[in-house]
């Protein structure tokens, strides 16, 4: 894998604190925040220096039961393209459950959710995997990610199932060192053992972020500062292998942008010292990279074989090549058809997301605590990307406004995007009679219908004169 360094993921909120960031070496980038055509002039600025921007996906679901929606992909694909990325990564997670394969609802997680370690999940991860491959001109990475629950009736460790997944698509893996801690407080996994069983060789970049503990559960909130066990599992795995980049996620909560260097810098040096103690180099399989690409740079290495407990199969380094995998032929087509894996899965997963956002009874084997735990944090996690969609709704309901989402939430399935979720909710207010303030109601209708049509309503003076004239008709 071609060597990216040290990064941090780049949001609208610190983009001109990265920019004068000192080595700074690349910035990932959440992928359905980037517009192809009207990219952030911080990104182009960046790119100009030479800085690698990877686009960062969060809505594909490859985890899910449905196949990758094609529309999603060429978004993805048309975004690493315009960055000039030398890859892209998404997430081992589904998103959202029902539709066509249960005859009910779709439902919107809002957030990620862990798909089953069994054989059904892993096949269709796989065939999912494969057709992102296929439409995608760069490879693809996926990340592990944190948990809140368990499944019942697992049927292999984290380790084994990404091994098993790299080894049969060729995916790079994304490891996020901080969503192995959570999986160790929350499920008592051991993160030594998972870097054990891990295919070291396969992995892309590493992911460090920090969280806070409340009540037993660890939360990754992407908004504190990175723990020393994070940093402690960061440095187990670069005894093993020297990651080929390592990258901060901050999503919220910033702090000034000298603790993001301090920060940065923790990191260096975790890296640095475990490294020091690794045998003589090896260099790790090439990965294929678009001419488009940022320019490659020096190779990645892994351990020698002494390092880990036993020798970890190198998954098939042509697969993770877009090019190589098409020029493979259709070879996976043939393999046995996934319908029935799918559709155990869909059912699983749907039984599961209604429970968490629609209050239907808790599915057999799962702890009901701990889904009560993921339903508040998914309903919290709705109510924080609903305020900085529409941040107007917190400012008119003032404290009202959490404690009325999170109520809404709760009974309220999210069936569309954010946007969508905030006229719903303003909509809910104002047809339950729940603004029992009348100048807030007001403020809340006049929002909302300015905000329900298909298109954001024209700011032209003549046209904001007509919609008030409107609204005073209508309250008349």
């Amino acid at each position: 894998m071609k060597h990216l360094g040290t990064g941090i993921g780049w949001r609208p909120e610190i983009a001109a604190a990265v920019e004068g960031m000192p080595g700074i070496d690349w910035v990932e980038a959440v992928a359905e925040n980037v517009c192809p055509g009207h990219l952030p002039e911080s990104l182009v600025r960046l790119r100009e220096r030479g800085v690698t921007v990877v686009p960062h996906g969060v809505s594909l679901g490859l985890g899910g039961a449905d196949r990758p929606d094609e529309g999603k992909l060429a978004d993805l694909a048309a975004a690493a393209e315009a960055l000039g990325s030398p890859l892209v990564t998404e997430h081992i997670a589904f998103v959202r459950a029902g539709g066509a394969l249960t005859a009910s609802p779709l439902l919107e997680a809002g957030h990620l959710l862990p798909v089953p370690r069994t054989r059904d999940a892993l096949d269709v991860l796989c065939e999912n995997i494969r057709i992102a491959q296929d439409a995608l001109p760069v490879p693809l990475a996926v990340e592990n990610i944190a948990a809140l629950i368990s499944w019942p009736g697992e049927e292999m460790t984290e380790g084994q199932f990404l091994y098993d997944l790299a080894d049969r698509t060729g995916v790079r893996l994304l490891i996020d060192v901080a969503n192995l801690h959570t999986n160790h407080v929350n499920r008592g996994e051991d993160p030594a053992k998972a870097l054990d069983e891990l295919p070291v060789e396969a992995i892309a970049y590493v992911h460090v972020a920090g969280g806070f503990e409340r009540d037993g559960v660890w939360h990754d909130s992407h908004a504190h500062a990175v723990p020393p066990a994070v940093l402690a599992i960061l440095a187990d795995l670069s005894s093993r292998v020297r990651p080929p980049g390592v990258l901060l996620e901050r999503d919220e909560n910033f702090p000034a942008p000298a603790e993001l260097e301090r920060e940065l810098t923790a990191i260096r040096e975790t890296v640095e010292k475990a490294s020091i103690s690794m045998a003589p180099e090896v260099s790790a399989p090439e990965v294929s990279v678009p001419e488009a690409a940022a320019p490659a740079v020096s190779d990645a290495v892994v351990p020698a074989a002494s390092e880990t407990p036993e020798p970890t199969k190198v998954p098939d380094e042509t697969a993770a090549s877009p090019a190589a995998e098409r020029a493979s032929g259709d070879a996976h087509k043939a393999s046995p058809s996934t319908d029935p894996a799918r559709q155990r899965l869909a059912l699983a997963q749907a039984a599961l997301l209604s429970a968490l956002v629609a209050g239907t009874p808790v599915p057999e084997g799962f702890d009901g605590t701990r889904l009560s735990v993921q339903a508040r944090a998914l309903a919290g996690k709705r109510a924080d990307v609903v305020a900085k969609v529409a941040p107007e709704l917190p400012e008119i309901l003032a404290e009202a406004y959490r404690k009325s989402f999170v109520a809404y939430a709760h009974v309220h399935p999210m069936t569309g995007g954010y946007r969508r979720d905030a006229l719903d909710f303003a909509e809910h207010l104002l047809l339950g009679g729940r603004l029992e303030d009348p100048d807030v109601r007001r403020q809340v209708s006049d929002w909302w219908l300015e905000r329900s049509g298909p298109a954001p309503l024209s700011q032209h003076p003549a046209a904001r004169l007509a919609r008030a004239t409107r609204r005073v008709l209508l309250r008349r």
